[in-house]
């Protein structure tokens, strides 16, 4: 059975990603940059263990319920989950799109990332912070567009600076997320 290590969901975020989009922070990295902004995601445990039909299933609540357009990879690092490509697959199966991050350049772990319409790739560098683009947090990182999905808005989108949001979680617990102004 395909299981995943989620640290936390997001059913329904504007910050993660073009459009509404659900976001998975999956459990543990191994890469550990220096000046992290999830370190409570990185230690290599086990937090909440998801089958692929139960991860499935709260994001066809969640496209019922909110209406989302897609959803985001995050961590940790999304590819330390060996499930990824099948998670990729039911996700476009319901006509959404995927985003993910990772800590890796995509060449090294395209496999793992198959299906994804974009990726952001590249260790965080914590003297190369970049605050000009959204999300990304090194210059270093790359917005890699693999699918004509987002292509037309990715740029637009990733270099338009926001604020903060407060948002609920699925474990109704509220997070704070997005850019530092």
């Amino acid at each position: 059975m395909i299981k995943f290590n989620i640290a936390s969901i997001n059913q329904c975020t504007e910050v993660e990603g073009p459009y509404k989009r659900l976001c998975i922070w999956f459990q543990g990295c191994n890469i550990i940059c220096k000046g992290c902004c999830n370190p409570d995601y990185q230690p290599l445990v086990p937090k909440n263990i998801l089958s692929l039909a139960e991860l499935v299933s709260i994001i066809t609540k969640a496209k019922d319920q909110f209406g989302i357009e897609g959803v985001t990879y995050s961590g940790g690092e999304p590819t330390l989950q060996q499930g990824l490509p099948y998670l990729t697959e039911e996700i476009h199966q319901l006509g959404l799109g995927v985003i993910s991050f990772t800590g890796r350049k995509y060449e090294m772990v395209k496999d793992i990332l198959f299906g994804c319409d974009v990726v952001f790739d590249g260790e965080f560098i914590e003297d190369r912070a970049d605050n000009h683009r959204k999300i990304l947090g090194s210059t270093n990182q790359r917005i890699l567009c693999l699918t004509d999905r987002y292509r037309n808005c990715i740029n637009d989108w990733f270099n338009k600076r926001e604020c903060l949001t407060a948002e609920v979680n699925l474990g109704n617990q509220i997070s704070i997320n997005g850019d530092k102004i």
